[in-house]
């Protein structure tokens, strides 16, 4: 093959490849519900339409999450870096973890990758 077609043919390839990465990483679909995990157990399924604020207390800490506007954040640790409070009001896509209060909400009902696979 020449060299022209082989240009074109990867840039293809890379135009396909970025599509495809900016798709499956976006921000994901509006989750309905959230669920709340601790230690390993539900704690809590919320509905994301209902303004509303749960305190999760174990063994290894607490932590309030706030529910607001149809996007649950968690607003308050005693985690000691607190990313989990950086990680904002988020609707959807990827889990919300405090990792040293094992604390983990997972978005039900998105309408993106994660949703459609379970």
């Amino acid at each position: 093959m020449k060299t022209k077609t082989w240009i074109l043919l990867i840039g293809a390839v890379l135009l396909v490849c970025m599509g495809l990465s900016v798709w499956l990483l976006g921000s994901g679909g509006q989750a309905q519900q959230a669920q709340i995990w601790s230690e390993g157990e539900l704690k809590h399924t919320l509905l994301l339409s209902v303004d509303q604020t749960v305190t999760v207390e174990s063994g290894l800490g607490t932590n309030v999450v706030t529910v607001r506007d149809g996007k649950i954040a968690v607003t308050q640790a005693d985690c000691p870096d607190h990313y989990c409070m950086d990680r904002g009001f988020c609707s959807g896509g990827a889990q919300i973890v405090c990792l040293p209060n094992r604390l983990v909400i997972k978005f039900v009902g998105d309408s993106g990758i994660d949703g459609m696979a379970g």
